[in-house]
């Protein structure tokens, strides 16, 4: 056997598969396991915004969503011509990457991956870490950010939602995995 791309054979679990059916205002996992190191999303998502790009909106917590003014994040991004920075505070969120949104060419979405790493670790605040891109009509974006949630409690409920569209369209998908 050829162990799979995305790392040592096993060490990856799937946990949960989302894919939008129909346009959706927020992905929550809930009732997280514990039992591994990290967890990790892959997805692929577009927004409903009238525009080409949107920004994704994370929330970590335990038992329901955080959504008090307990996160920080930061960005790096590019695409061939500008490179850019941007960040954040104590705000009530951590913001993800760029995605496709509505006005972006038909059926092109943005690409993200975003560990959350040590999410049981009772001892320290959570951090997450995030690669993503999209395509914006013949251009493209690339981004690097990390981002905390300043809790000691472990996580069981991860929430994804567009910032300024009010939707995921249909065929945005969502994969939880733990990582061993």
């Amino acid at each position: 056997l050829i162990p799979p791309y995305d790392g040592p054979y096993g060490a990856y679990d799937a946990l949960a598969t989302v894919t939008v059916g129909t346009a959706v205002s927020s992905i929550t996992f809930a009732g997280i396991p514990s039992g591994y190191k990290h967890l990790q999303i892959r997805a692929i998502a577009r927004s409903n915004r009238a525009s080409t790009v949107d920004i994704v909106k994370l929330n970590l917590g335990n038992g329901s969503a955080d959504t008090a003014a307990n996160y920080s994040w930061h960005q790096l991004y590019g695409n061939g011509s500008v490179a850019g920075a941007a960040a954040g505070s104590s705000t009530s969120t951590i913001e993800l990457p760029v995605i496709s949104a509505a006005s972006a060419t038909a059926n092109i979405f943005g690409a993200l991956v975003i560990d959350i790493l040590d999410y049981q670790n009772s001892n320290k605040y959570k951090t997450v870490r995030v690669l993503a891109g999209a395509d914006l009509n013949g251009g493209g974006e690339l981004d690097f950010s990390s981002g905390n949630w300043r809790s000691f409690n472990s996580v069981n409920v991860v929430s994804l939602a567009p910032r300024t569209g009010t939707l995921f369209e249909i065929y945005s998908s969502f994969a939880l995995y733990g990582v061993k």
